[in-house]
């Protein structure tokens, strides 16, 4: 029997802010969250982009010892997220620990800074340096990290998915999530996920002449998804956690609705592991909107991908125009705080979220002149008030996986 799946608590760690007002304040006022480039002391002597989304704010993390020692970076991002949804959500810690709580949380690679210090001491062939590997170093470091952690944390003893598809992997942990709420494998999931500042990804990206470098010198200025003088992403990083819940249940105990998922669809291009694939993404948004049981038109906004690559955007576009013609409003949340990696579906569900029910869509920051092969699209080019009903929040990743999640503006939920 299928279930219908609610979103009742969120939280975001994002360039542009921690507290809600504060991302909404972002968002209307369009302040960017791109920052200058930390020199880390190794790989930004080798990198030509010197931009990046960068956290800059203090986070009072207080988790016990017991929990920080098995935790890098990335895991104290994801444990702060999941810790601020369960301590708003109310629910008891019978059910968080009964087995009918999930866990689907992810990162791009676990927490690079903590392999880059394991890997770092390998080569070394100092055993002096080799004994500096702590026990818990791999705990820290494993690609699962952030799901674990948050299950030790809580005492969370249902399903646990670890999702680690670059781009795609907290969007595909919704979407698990949701499928395992449908379904009745679980009764609710805190799902996400997060990536932590570190300049591998970075490189790896600069590397593939992928990284924004014209505007090292205006950090603001970049990116710019579906603009003529996009030069490439810029990498991020945060975190972004939901909850989900079936909804007789969550109606039952009076939580807040503040989406209802509708659908999701996730497939793999088939082919190149780079290269954007038009057909593969057409696919899966028509697939998201099969599965929802809604027609096209029915969508008021669609948060792009949008990572301001060449070719990205023009694929994007294009595959947008495809299924949706020149409807729904379009805007590139990564335009306010550059490429979240992993937490990127999360966070750009969260801020959708936050629009809606704040009546408002932001314009893609930075789109001055757009770019004629995106141009068939109905861009968000100033800050525009709108009553948004149903909304599909999309991502694509290296690998050819490709998601679309849909959600219905929680005021509408019945």
């Amino acid at each position: 029997m299928e279930r219908r799946v609610v979103i009742t608590e969120c939280s975001a760690i994002t360039p542009i802010g921690y507290a809600k007002d504060d991302i909404i304040k972002s968002l209307k006022e369009g302040i960017s969250g791109v920052k200058p480039l930390r020199d880390d002391g190794l790989l930004t002597d080798y990198i030509h982009s010197r931009v990046f989304g960068t956290v800059d704010y203090p986070i009072a993390y207080d988790f016990k010892r017991l929990y920080r020692k098995t935790m890098g970076p990335v895991a104290f991002y994801a444990c702060q997220v999941a810790k601020d949804i369960l301590a708003r959500a109310g629910l008891s810690q019978e059910f968080i620990s009964s087995g009918r709580l999930g866990v689907a949380f992810g990162s791009t690679h676990g927490s690079p800074s903590i392999q880059r210090h394991i890997y770092k001491t390998f080569f070394s062939n100092l055993k002096s340096e080799f004994s500096s590997i702590g026990a818990v170093d791999y705990l820290k470091s494993m690609v699962h990290t952030t799901a674990v952690n948050i299950t030790r944390m809580f005492g969370i003893t249902g399903r646990v998915i670890a999702s680690s598809t670059a781009c795609t992997t907290s969007s595909q942990s919704i979407g698990f999530g949701y499928e395992m709420v449908k379904y009745g494998m679980q009764d609710a999931m805190i799902c996400g996920g997060a990536d932590e500042y570190d300049t591998t990804a970075v490189a790896v990206f600069d590397n593939l002449l992928a990284c924004s470098v014209a505007y090292n010198d205006k950090p603001e200025c970049t990116p710019r998804p579906f603009d003529r003088k996009r030069d490439g992403l810029v990498v991020g990083e945060g975190a972004g956690a939901v909850l989900l819940e079936e909804y007789e249940s969550a109606k039952k105990r009076g939580a807040n609705i503040l989406a209802e998922v509708i659908g999701f669809a996730c497939n793999n291009n088939g082919g190149d592991l780079i290269l954007p694939n038009i057909d593969g993404i057409t696919t899966t948004l028509r697939l998201a909107l099969e599965e929802a049981g809604i027609k096209a038109d029915e969508v008021d906004f669609v948060s792009a991908h949008a990572t301001a690559t060449k070719m990205g955007d023009v694929i994007e576009s294009q595959a947008i125009a495809a299924v949706y013609g020149d409807s729904p409003l379009i805007t590139g949340l990564k335009s306010y705080m550059g490429h979240t990696m992993g937490a990127c579906g999360a966070i750009e569900l969260i801020l959708t979220m936050y629009m809606m029910e704040s009546g408002f869509i932001a314009p893609t920051l930075n789109l001055e002149s757009v770019d004629e092969r995106c141009g068939m699209i109905n861009h968000t080019r100033k800050l525009t008030a709108v009553d948004t009903n149903i909304a599909a929040i999309q991502n694509f990743a290296f690998g050819g996986v490709n998601t679309c999640l849909l959600i219905k503006n929680g005021s509408a939920v019945s």
